[in-house]
């Protein structure tokens, strides 16, 4: 599968964002999907995830309550809307998928990152 990740940007501290991913290939459904991100000087870190028919989900401690994660496995797309942006949300977001019902566990495929930059 190949992903392409779009919708970073500049936005203010309390902006919203929506970031996407579309993915090419088949069997879009059979892959669970993640977001992840790295800031500038720290490492890769895994914001939110969703299992292949999105009955599981995963939020970091860090964006519960801001962000939301969902699937549109029609439309092979993968979504991420922020709200309540912070500065400590300035990264570059990657979507990544891996095989499998679940979001767990190593990711095999990455888009190519969409940088985000939350202004204070």
């Amino acid at each position: 599968v190949q992903l392409q990740a779009s919708g970073g940007g500049l936005v203010q501290a309390g902006g919203s964002l929506k970031l996407s991913c579309a993915a090419s290939g088949r069997a879009f459904s059979r892959y669970s999907m993640g977001w992840f991100r790295r800031a500038p000087g720290k490492e890769r870190e895994l914001v939110a995830a969703i299992s292949w028919i999105g009955g599981s989900v995963f939020k970091a401690d860090s964006v519960k309550g801001r962000f939301t994660i969902s699937r549109d496995n029609a439309q092979n797309m993968v979504y991420l809307q922020m709200t309540s942006l912070k500065p400590e949300d300035t990264a570059v977001y990657y979507c990544a998928a891996r095989q499998g019902s679940s979001y767990k566990g190593r990711y095999n495929y990455w888009g190519q990152g969409t940088l985000v930059t939350v202004s204070s």
